[in-house]
């Protein structure tokens, strides 16, 4: 099969590489979209220690099975040709973390793009285990957004909004977008949505931000004291993960305010720790997803409460080392680039 290889930093080629032969619990999933991550780019940079070349990224996909092993196939759960997406954090489904709910938390977990080959490709194998039927009301493209969207409900899920607080969300890229949605369906009214780009600015009024903010142009801090009558707001969730954006979380807060740390640009980050003591602010941070939290993201998407459609671009897997650096260099008005390998090879 075909598949976009990351070989070192900022190098990406198209090989032909072997196809996966689906172990006996496993389904072999011919891709039709695979999503580029944030996380990703740092990897493709060369600053994220989980990926090393050489790797097939992606973990953000949707497409048909093509194949199955014989416990899979023995189940009488899947056919051939049947649509599916899939949580590409692999668990072992035994430990304490597993087994209370908690499996982003699992020791042995292996995500897809970092310890086991992902959807960059025209196949992938995966565990049936993790694997999810699309309902027929939604598209392939839409059930490629469960992932993010997934990633976006478990950080609402730990800043536990009320409908009377005030959010700002930092950071305006897919995850940023998608959490905007997240706190909305508990109700909040109140968004404050900070990012250097006008144009994702313009989704998040259009998603149901209350206000935005160009950092460029306003001082974030202060316009958020201001439109908060100086109060600051209750719940703060960064999507960037830069030290800068950190801190102004933590400053931003209310007394008793919760910030949730979601982004993972920076390894290391200096923040203002003696003012989260003093005002009480709790700091969390959130990764991954539960099983729970996948499988709502995917009812929601089909409930049409989440998702992403203004911004999103697909293109040609072959294309794809081209548009994560164009994602780096200058995203303009993308929210989302979805790599389709079709029938290359």
């Amino acid at each position: 099969m075909q598949a976009l290889v990351y070989e070192g930093p900022e190098t990406m080629n198209m090989r032909e590489v072997e196809t996966p032969a689906p172990g006996a619990d496993e389904l072999l999933v011919a891709v039709a979209y695979s999503g580029i991550c944030g996380s990703e780019l740092s990897g493709f940079l060369g600053h994220n220690a989980l990926r090393k070349p050489p790797m097939i990224f992606g973990h953000e996909f949707a497409g048909t099975i093509a194949s199955m092993g014989a416990d899979a196939a023995a189940s009488g759960q899947w056919t051939v040709g049947q649509r599916v997406t899939a949580n590409p954090l692999v668990t072992c489904g035994r430990c304490e973390k597993c087994a209370s709910g908690r499996q982003q938390l699992c020791g042995s977990r292996k995500l897809l793009s970092a310890a086991l080959p992902g959807s960059n490709a025209q196949y992938v194998a995966i565990p049936a285990d993790f694997v999810l039927p699309v309902p027929d009301s939604v598209t392939l493209q839409q059930a490629a957004m469960t992932e993010p969207a997934a990633c976006a409900i478990r950080a609402a899920e730990l800043a536990s909004p009320k409908p009377s607080d005030r959010v700002l969300i930092l950071g305006m890229g897919p995850i940023g977008l998608l959490a905007l949605q997240a706190v909305l369906q508990y109700g909040v009214r109140d968004v404050i949505a900070v990012d250097m780009n006008e144009e994702r600015l313009a989704i998040a009024r259009k998603l149901g931000a209350a206000h935005t903010v160009h950092p460029a142009s306003t001082d974030t801090l202060g316009e958020v004291k201001r439109l908060t009558a100086g109060a600051g707001v209750d719940i703060a969730i960064d999507a960037v993960g830069a030290s800068l954006t950190r801190g102004q979380c933590v400053l931003a807060c209310t007394s008793g305010g919760r910030v949730v740390f979601t982004g993972l640009h920076e390894e290391q980050s200096s923040l203002p720790v003696n003012a989260s003591i003093r005002s009480e602010i709790a700091m969390t941070g959130s990764f991954a997803y539960s099983d729970s939290n996948f499988r709502l993201a995917l009812r929601w998407i089909e409930e049409g409460r989440i998702g992403l459609a203004d911004g999103v671009v697909e293109v040609p897997l072959s294309e794809g080392a081209a548009w994560y650096k164009r994602l780096i260099a200058s995203p303009g008005s993308l929210s989302k680039v979805l790599l389709v390998p079709g029938g290359e090879g």
